[in-house]
Formats: C-alpha cells, structure tokens, sequence
C-alpha cells in the first residue's frame, strides 16, 4: 500500500515546536491541541479593535 498524500504542508507544533502530526494538525498531539484551547476559552488569545471615534460622536449628537 502507497503513502497517503499529504494536503497540508509540515509545520512545528505552535505549542512546543516539535514537527506536527497529520492526525492533529497544527499541532503534534492531542496534548498541545488542548492546551491551544484552553488558551482560547480563557481568553489569552484575542482580536484587538479599536473603535471609531466618529461613530462614538454620532452616537451622543442624536440624544
């Protein structure tokens, strides 16, 4: 039987930078996949925004 074909490059583990498996990618291991969650759910990671002032001043001209 061939080797199955890869469809996604390899790359380290984000976590531990070990080379990542094809069962977990991105990641090396079931471990480091659930460590990258934890992070998520207790908001280590986040998307900075910034708002408008604009919108902010439209908003309290209209009271």
């Amino acid at each position: 039987m061939t080797d199955p074909v890869r469809l996604r490059p390899k790359r380290p583990c984000p976590i531990c930078s070990k080379p990542s498996q094809q069962k977990f990618h991105p990641f090396c291991s079931n471990r480091c996949a659930q460590i990258d969650l934890s992070r998520w759910l207790g908001g280590h990671y986040g998307i900075p925004a910034v708002e408008a002032e604009d919108d902010r001043q439209e908003g309290s001209d209209e009271s």
